[in-house]
């Protein structure tokens, strides 16, 4: 799992039918420190979040679980949202 800030949305006129229904989000990786960590990703959004929402994600086969349709081409999925990091 890697942790993120939600920093946007992605609107598509058009998706793949098992995309279809979901939010897609722009997440920026975060470092342990909060600190930004690499690329942003477009994430699928499973619980209702929101941007500046901190949260934690999959990548992989383990994001295109996340929908009922197993066999899609999603990439990250937002699996939860994080209350605090304690180091």
């Amino acid at each position: 799992m890697h942790i993120a800030k939600v920093i946007g949305t992605v609107v598509a006129t058009m998706k793949v039918e098992p995309l279809k229904g979901s939010k897609l989000l722009v997440v920026q990786p975060l470092d342990p420190q909060g600190k930004p960590d690499g690329r942003p990703v477009v994430a699928i959004d499973t619980v209702r979040v929101g941007p500046g929402d901190i949260v934690y994600f999959v990548k992989g086969r383990e994001a295109a679980h996340t929908l009922e349709d197993k066999f899609n081409p999603a990439d990250a999925a937002i699996m939860g949202i994080v209350d605090r990091v304690d180091l």
